[in-house]
């Protein structure tokens, strides 16, 4: 007695998981294109910023208002990268949840 084994499936998940990983990898490289390009536009900002400054109290008050302006850029990116991280972990456990039924 023969059976045929039915490889549809096991090949449409593999489909499929590529698929998700295809889109998150291309979520992600235009995440880091985009904060990347956010770096450099506040670095060029900061510096034409910079070029005024005249006593060490502008210096320091400069210094300080530019590290809270990066860190809050920073925070922001994080957040970006957590919530693409986050979404994705949650399509791909939707999506194996689907392949168990």
């Amino acid at each position: 007695m023969t059976s045929t084994v039915d490889f549809q499936k096991p090949v449409e998940t593999i489909k499929s998981l590529i698929a998700l990983q295809t889109e998150t990898l291309n979520k992600t490289v235009e995440l880091q294109k985009k904060s990347g390009e956010e770096l450099v536009n506040f670095f060029k900002a900061e510096a034409e910023k910079a070029k005024s400054l005249k006593t060490p109290e502008d210096i320091i008050k400069f210094n300080v208002e530019a590290n809270t302006s990066l860190y809050n850029l920073l925070k922001a990116q994080g957040e970006a990268f957590t919530a693409l991280a986050s979404e994705s972990g949650k399509t791909v456990m939707a999506e194996m949840q689907s392949f168990g039924k």
